[in-house]
Formats: structure tokens, C-alpha cells, sequence
């Protein structure tokens, strides 16, 4: 699934495409894409768009006092004039003469037109489908401090904790694996029982780990997520963890293992990732 590098890299590229545009058409294949909106996309026909947003995983065209909101799912794709394409759940026509699709061959993602909710207390707007949705490590309105509180309260695993995009948003499987790793934290220790310092350490870690792969344009490891111009990102030779078991550690030599943390694989080095309480080994 694309996490919030993908999708970052996914709306930089729709800005330069989209943002001062009016959408003169939109045609839609299949009910799928339109799942949560049950009228379609035909009333954000004549809208122009002012701005591309995003929160965690979640993008957003912004048209003023309106948003179409867009989560790309397991293997959703933004394309900018772009013919031949198989999978292709939506199809944009904008006033510039551009075109722009929405591909999902696994059609877990969905487009919904959807209204703003009130500001919040920083006065920022955002759509209702994702006002639930925490902000994420590189937003800059981030409280980190009271992250790091609401972090240590959790009793659960770490890296459940770090999917759990109430508590903090955009990061997935990867980047969940690369951050425990960059920061040595095992991924079944319990949160609460992390020192605070551990906790920040960690989340300092994984914003690294997402502005290095936001630059890199994010991971590909395969067609079913490229940006808008079709290019895949690179970050997949930085990774460190994720994937890797049986491999050295590139730290110590030690061979990654893979468990199983929340029904997903998890990917660590025994020996430098090693169970912790309260910074005393267990």
C-alpha cells in the first residue's frame, strides 16, 4: 500500500498538473472507485482546483468550499496524459486540455466528493472522511511532545502503535520497519514501556526515514505504484529492514528475521533490535 512518501510524491506531481484547473468533465468506470459517493463525481464538474492537500495517506483537490478526496488503496495511480492504461476507474478532463486518470487494478481505492468540517484548533479546514486522521511526522503543526505522551499512555505493541493512524499518520509497513530499525526499538515492545527519550528518539528516526524516501519519490517494488508521470521511486535501495530476512544486518552482520506484529511481517535484527523494558534488556 503507498504510504505517506508515495502519496507525498503523488500530490507534488498533481499539483503541477491540476492546481489552477477547471474539471470540464469526469467519466467513471465501475462503482467501485465511487463507493462512498453514492451521486458520483458529476457534481465537481465545472470546479476548479485550488490546491492539492494531504494528511497521512489520504490526498485531497481542494475547490474552495469542497473537496474531492482520494485514498489510492493497495495499487492506486494518478496518470497525467497517458494512453494505453489497463485498470483505469476515472478519468479527468481538465481545462488546459490535460487529461488525468485514476488507475486501481486492485480497486481498493475510492474518489469522494466531500464537504469541510469546521476548523480545528490550529484553524485548519479539512475534509469529513478525514478529520479522524492524526497528522503526520512531517507536518509541521506536529505537536511532537504531545505525540511522544499519547505514545507512552499506549499499551500495546510499538509498531502497532505506529500504524494506528489515530496516533500518528502516512507511516505503513516499511517505513514502520525502517524507523524501529534506524532507532533499534524491537517492533513487539510494549509502548508504555518505553522511556520518553526512547519514544522521541524513534519518531525522530522515522521522520528521517520519510523525508529521505519523500526525496528518493518514495519505494517501488513493482508497476502498481509509480507517480504521475509514470516514473517509479528509488527508496527500495535504501531499505534497511524491510523485507531483508536471512540478510545481514548492515550494522553488525547479524541475520534479519521476519515475525509477525498485528497480522503484518515485521523485519529486525535480533541483536541490535533486541526486547527492551524501560531501557534495561529483557
Amino acid at each position: 500500500m503507498p504510504e505517506l512518501p508515495e502519496v507525498e510524491s503523488v500530490r507534488r506531481g498533481l499539483v503541477d498538473h491540476v492546481v489552477g484547473r477547471r474539471i470540464d468533465a469526469v467519466e467513471t468506470f465501475g462503482d467501485r472507485v465511487v463507493r462512498y459517493a453514492p451521486q458520483g463525481l458529476e457534481s465537481i464538474t465545472g470546479s476548479s482546483v485550488h490546491q492539492v492537500f494531504r494528511r497521512g495517506k489520504y490526498l485531497w483537490f481542494d475547490f474552495g468550499d469542497s473537496a474531492l478526496v482520494a485514498h489510492l488503496g493497495m495499487s492506486g495511480q494518478f496518470r497525467v496524459n497517458s494512453t494505453g492504461l489497463n485498470h483505469v476507474r476515472a478519468r479527468f478532463y481538465l481545462s488546459d486540455g490535460c487529461e488525468l486518470a485514476f488507475v486501481d487494478q486492485r480497486t481498493f481505492g475510492h474518489l469522494t466528493p466531500n464537504a469541510y468540517v469546521q476548523p480545528d484548533a490550529a484553524g485548519e479546514r479539512l475534509p469529513a472522511m478525514v478529520a479522524h486522521i492524526a497528522r503526520d511526522l512531517v507536518d509541521p503543526r506536529l505537536d511532537l511532545t504531545e505525540l511522544v505522551k499519547r505514545t507512552a499512555a499506549k499499551h500495546s505493541q510499538i509498531k502497532r502503535v505506529l500504524l494506528d493512524q489515530s496516533v500518528v499518520s502516512g507511516i505503513g509497513n516499511i517505513y514502520a520497519d525502517e524507523a524501529l530499525f534506524q532507532a533499534s526499538i524491537h517492533p513487539e515492545v510494549i509502548a508504555a514501556d518505553l522511556p520518553s527519550a526512547a519514544i522521541a528518539k524513534l519518531y525522530r528516526c522515522a521522520t528521517d526515514v520519510l523525508n529521505r524516501a519523500i526525496a528518493a519519490g518514495g519505494t517501488s517494488f513493482d508497476s502498481l505504484y509509480v507517480n504521475v508521470n509514470g516514473e517509479s521511486g528509488y527508496f527500495d535501495r535504501s531499505l534497511e529492514a524491510y523485507g531483508r530476512a536471512g540478510r545481514p544486518c548492515t550494522r553488525c552482520g547479524t541475520a534479519l528475521v521476519r515475525t509477525v506484529v498485528g497480522g503484518r511481517s515485521s523485519h529486525f535484527c535480533p541483536k541490535c533490535q533486541r526486547r527492551q523494558r524501560q531501557g534495561i534488556q529483557l
